[in-house]
């Protein structure tokens, strides 16, 4: 009989008790970090001049990719007609 009220008392605890609790610890925590500007991000650094208006302005060019050579003597494939087989 002990054992289950102990049981009962762990279950409300666990099922109403322990979410209030938890939810004013969080919402302690959070005014805490956003008044001392925990959640700040840092504003993002632009390397270089700034864009003047209507100039295009690259920040990476790609390496020209190597075309493959073709056989010197290849002159083209062989034509095979198609017919529709039905």
């Amino acid at each position: 009989m002990r054992f289950w009220f102990i049981f009962i008392l762990v279950f409300i605890a666990l099922r109403y008790v322990l979410p209030i609790v938890l939810r004013l610890v969080l919402a302690g925590f959070v005014r805490k970090q956003m008044r001392n500007g925990g959640f700040m991000v840092p504003p993002q650094q632009q390397p270089g001049p700034a864009a003047v208006p209507g100039e295009v302005r690259v920040d990476y060019v790609p390496p020209a990719a190597a075309e493959p050579e073709k056989p010197q003597g290849f002159k083209g494939g062989e034509y095979v007609d198609f017919e529709e087989v039905k």
